[in-house]
C-alpha cells in the first residue's frame, strides 16, 4: 500500500521526505541525501513499463495510474511516494483509490511565499508566477519542467484544486503547513512520529530527534545542495547551472517582496482556502 507524499511544487516536500528518511531508515537519525531516494516519486516511466510509452500523453497515461499503482503493491508492502500530481479523476480514469493508497501527507504553502519560490526555480517573474498558482496547470516532460525521474506527464492543477482535491475526503490524512516545520520543527515532527506510528514500525529516541532537527535544516540541506550531493534540482535555460532549490527558505518571507496588486489577488481568489488554512484572517 502507498503512502503519498503529496504537495504543489515548492512547498516542503522534499524537507519532508528528508525527515521521513531520516525517521524510517537510518538508526540515529543522521540524514544522508542517499535515503532520500528511497521515497522514490510518481509517476515515472518505469511504473508504466508494459502498460504505454505514451508519457507525454495524459488521455493515455490516466488509463493506467491505477494499474501501474496495483503492480507497485502487488507484494503488500507499505511504500512511501513522493508526488505533486493531483489527486484527480478524468473522465472514468482516478489518479488512485482506497485500495492502493493507504495514507496520505499533504505539505501546503502560503500562496504568497510560494511566488518567490516559483520564480527562481521556474524562471518566472512574479505575475507569471501568479497565473502558474492560479491557472491549472500540466507539467511535461521537456515542456514546462522536466520533473527528475519522473518523465512522465504530471498534472497538478491549480493551488487551489491541488489542496482541495487531496484533501477533502481524505481519510489517514496528515496536513502540514510549511509555515509550521518553520516556525516550530518539533511539534511538527511530534506529529509526523505519531502518524507514521499508525502504519509502520520505527525507533525513536531523543538523540534521535536531536539528530533529525539538526541534519534536515535548511542550512544543513543547503550545505548538501552546495557540495554538488543534491539532484534534485533543474538546469536553467540556456546554460549549464542549476538553479538553487535550496534558495530562501525561512529566509522568503512574501511581506518582503511579493507586488501588493498580487498579494490583493492571491487573497481574493485564493481567499475561502487561505482562512482555512489561516493564512488570512476573517474580517
Amino acid at each position: 500500500m502507498i503512502i503519498w507524499v503529496a504537495s504543489y511544487p515548492k512547498s516542503g516536500n522534499t524537507w519532508v521526505r528528508t525527515i521521513i528518511s531520516s525517521l524510517l531508515y537510518t538508526d540515529d537519525g543522521l540524514f544522508d541525501f542517499s535515503i532520500i531516494k528511497k521515497i522514490e516519486q510518481y509517476p515515472q516511466t518505469r511504473f508504466f513499463k508494459g502498460l504505454t510509452s505514451e508519457y507525454n500523453n495524459i488521455h493515455e497515461i490516466k488509463k493506467y495510474w491505477i494499474t501501474s499503482q496495483e503492480k507497485i503493491n502487488i507484494d503488500k508492502k507499505i511504500k512511501f511516494f513522493k508526488t505533486h500530481h493531483l489527486n484527480c479523476k478524468i473522465d472514468s480514469h482516478s489518479f488512485t483509490n482506497k485500495n492502493c493508497t493507504l495514507a496520505t501527507i499533504y505539505i501546503v504553502r502560503d500562496p504568497r511565499n510560494l511566488i518567490d519560490s516559483i520564480s527562481n526555480h521556474f524562471s518566472k517573474s512574479a505575475e507569471e508566477s501568479k497565473k502558474f498558482i492560479l491557472t491549472p496547470k500540466v507539467l511535461s516532460p521537456g515542456k514546462e519542467v522536466e520533473l527528475k525521474g519522473g518523465n512522465v506527464i504530471t498534472y497538478i492543477g491549480s493551488w487551489k484544486e491541488h489542496y482541495q482535491f487531496w484533501t477533502k475526503n481524505n481519510e489517514n490524512l496528515l496536513l502540514i503547513r510549511y509555515e509550521d516545520l518553520v516556525k516550530n520543527i518539533n511539534k511538527e515532527l511530534n506529529k509526523i512520529i505519531e502518524f507514521l506510528k499508525k502504519f509502520v514500525e520505527f525507533e525513536i529516541s531523543d538523540k534521535k530527534i536531536e539528530n533529525i532537527i539538526n541534519t534536515t535544516s535548511f542550512e544543513s540541506l543547503k550545505k548538501i545542495e552546495e557540495n554538488g550531493i543534491f539532484t534534485e534540482n533543474v538546469f536553467v535555460k540556456g546554460t549549464n547551472d542549476n538553479v538553487k532549490f535550496f534558495n530562501k527558505g525561512p529566509k522568503n518571507i512574501w511581506q518582503n517582496t511579493l507586488p501588493e496588486n498580487i498579494r490583493i489577488e492571491l487573497e481574493d481568489k485564493l481567499k475561502k482556502e487561505m482562512i482555512e488554512l489561516g493564512y488570512i484572517e476573517t474580517n
